[in-house]
């Protein structure tokens, strides 16, 4: 005879992590204007004011200078 084990899941507790996320700045490459990531993902599609879809991903202006082993 096999005994079978019900396990209800729906009891446990599971515990969620929040997700971190991250301010990323995107500018368009015909007209240069700036829209965060957040904006970008509430759109429908991926498309600038100016109806371009091109966007490039805008880096801060820090250098980091890396010493070499």
């Amino acid at each position: 005879m096999i005994n079978m084990v019900e396990e209800n899941f729906d009891d446990e507790e599971v515990e969620e992590t929040p997700v971190e996320t991250f301010e990323v700045n995107y500018s368009c490459l015909r007209c240069g204007t700036t829209v965060s990531n957040t904006e970008l993902s509430r759109l429908p599609e991926i498309k600038c004011i100016c109806g371009f879809r091109v966007f490039t991903k805008v880096r801060p202006p820090v250098v980091k200078t890396v010493k070499a082993i």
